[in-house]
């Protein structure tokens, strides 16, 4: 009895240190989409180094250039622990961001183009680290539940955008230097913190540990909408006086804290466990019961473990959590275990890379330009704007992941569907934001977040369940190519060249160009980029429908297992 006493109270133990990296990884996430700001400090760049926009554009895609080096990070998830993970991303990020605050601030002088390229760069692929570390050790201790483990962290990756830009609103009024100050300190003193805590923990085996799951992700849930809607009362309040900009930094900062309150809560009761274990042998009667009753519980969990093993083999899902049998010499179909080259020469691989790059690559070209489309269309501020596509993504990320997991189980409904719908709906956003009627950059920019907030979600476990995990950390860092490729494409030729062409040429070599035929050209490619990118993702749909099929049935047959073993 004292061993099953020890084993309950070890459990309960890793189970509060699982959450406890959880929690840190949301606070990595909450400051990594550091990499979405640039439009907060890009006219203070081109002002202070006389640049057109296309040089100023080609700037934010060295930024987003950094990304495709996170095939480094993607290599590296199974080779180097997750703390050295994160001290490369936090050192990166130190020295990338410094160096322009060093610039902007106005503390060195100009550096020549080529070196702010470098500097950006470093900058952005320090967030690939971050994010590949918290996304591959998070997937693989929650394996059962990927869907809400991707929406959580997608989405507090997208409110890391709004939190930066409203900290520094509501502290340093907008100040572009203060604002790459905090872009290359917080960053760094937050991953220090999850070095010691997030490491990769033995998932949940019984079906109560499960339930426990789903009911802690709820209240992650809802704090994270809570710290949306948040910010964005804040982000409408006109004018606030300092006492309040104040009073909204330190309740945000408590908000971020809170999710504490889970592994506090795991630790507290590992402690009431191990103590019960080192009551005296005078008591040992009283607890009797209760020990027989654990213990009856212990071999029903164990022999409704056995049952939910033997109906996940029955109905498929088998395949993509355990890896192929070594004796068996054939391709792996869809669904089942991956290398690296297996993945790379399937179809489906890249049906899902270019429908990705249609989605995410469109959207970062918004991101990047909002402060020129918002001062093309008149608008002095354009802060909300930024805040604004940051918060509706983080609906978007959150919403999709918990939405999508819903219908797999229910009816089997493959996750690319999704990302079709939200093609469709941003190609709409992108009509709306080229008509430039009053009050259509604000819905553009709350359609384009919600969007490319889906699109993160959806594609992160996707890829898990298509192509399995064991190489999961390189096969996600291969998609993410997307993004600098996308800047390139959608952000430096397009939207530079056509801003550029319609622009008047200033003094000391820059130029602006002001009315909505700036960026009117622009939205209409990205429109139709975004309807073929729904063709492809429909495609992916039929072409997986047999895959989502198999893990609904598994999910099914794991209930009915656990439901005979309860009789």
């Amino acid at each position: 009895m004292g061993f099953l006493r020890s084993s309950s109270s070890s459990s309960t133990y890793f189970t509060a240190i699982k959450w406890l990296g959880f929690v840190t990884a949301v606070w990595v996430q909450s400051i990594s989409g550091n990499n979405y700001t640039f439009s907060n400090y890009s006219d203070a760049l081109k002002t202070l180094m006389n640049l057109t926009q296309l040089q100023l554009n080609n700037l934010s895609v060295a930024k987003d250039v950094g990304k495709a080096f996170g095939l480094l990070a993607g290599l590296a998830s199974d080779r180097i622990p997750t703390p050295v993970i994160f001290l490369i991303g936090s050192i990166e990020g130190l020295i990338g961001y410094g160096a322009q605050w060093l610039v902007v601030s106005r503390r060195i002088q100009p550096l020549s183009y080529w070196q702010m390229c470098i500097f950006l760069c470093l900058g952005g692929n320090s967030t690939t680290w971050m994010n590949t570390a918290v996304l591959v050790t998070c997937i693989r201790n929650f394996r059962r539940n990927r869907g809400p483990v991707s929406g959580i962290l997608k989405g507090y990756v997208g409110l890391s955008t709004a939190i930066f830009t409203d900290l520094c609103s509501a502290l340093f009024n907008d100040d572009a230097a203060s604002f790459l100050l905090m872009l290359a300190i917080v960053p760094f003193a937050v991953c220090l913190a999850a070095v010691f805590f997030l490491r990769e923990i033995p998932p949940v085996k019984s079906s109560e540990e499960e339930k426990e799951e789903f009911k802690y992700f709820s209240v992650f849930n809802v704090v994270a909408v809570v710290v949306a809607l948040y910010l964005l009362a804040y982000d409408f309040i006109a004018n606030p006086s300092k006492a309040l900009s104040v009073g909204f930094s330190v309740v945000l900062l408590a908000l971020l804290a809170s999710p504490l309150a889970i592994p506090i809560y795991c630790f507290v009761k590992s402690w009431n466990l191990k103590r019960l274990e080192n009551k005296p042998a005078d008591v040992e009667e009283r607890i009797d019961e209760p020990l027989l009753l654990s213990e009856e519980k212990q071999e029903e969990e164990e022999a409704e473990h056995k049952l939910v093993e033997q109906a996940e083999v029955a109905a498929g899902e088998a395949v993509v959590l355990a890896e192929p049998l070594p004796e068996v010499k054939r391709k792996p179909v869809i669904g089942e275990e991956h290398t690296i080259v297996e993945a790379l020469i399937t179809m489906d691989f890249w049906v899902m890379f270019v429908s990705f790059l249609c989605g995410v690559g469109t959207g970062l070209a918004v991101m990047n330009n909002m402060g020129q489309i918002g001062l093309a269309l008149g608008y002095a501020d354009v802060s909300i704007f930024v805040s604004l596509t940051s918060i509706w993504g983080f609906f978007g990320r959150i919403g999709s992941g918990l939405i999508s997991e819903y219908f797999i189980k229910k009816a089997g409904t493959p996750r690319p569907l999704w990302n079709a719908a939200s093609q469709i709906l941003m190609a709409v956003g992108y009509i709306l934001m080229a008509m430039a009627m009053p009050g259509s950059l604000y819905i553009g920019s709350i359609v384009v977040g919600i969007c490319y907030g889906v699109r993160l979600a959806i594609t992160v476990p996707t890829a898990s369940e298509l192509f399995g995990l064991k190489y999961y950390g390189l096969i996600y860092n291969i998609l993410i190519l997307n993004l600098p490729l996308g800047s390139f494409l959608f952000s430096g030729l397009l939207a530079g060249l056509i801003y550029d062409a319609e622009a008047t040429p200033t003094a000391g070599g820059g130029n602006t160009c002001a009315g909505a035929h700036c960026y009117r050209l622009v939205f209409i490619v990205m429109a139709i980029a975004c309807v073929i990118g729904f063709g492809l993702d429909v495609l992916l749909a039929i072409r997986t429908k047999n895959v989502y099929s198999k893990i609904c049935g598994s999910k099914r047959s794991k209930k009915l297992a656990v439901a005979s073993s309860n009789q």
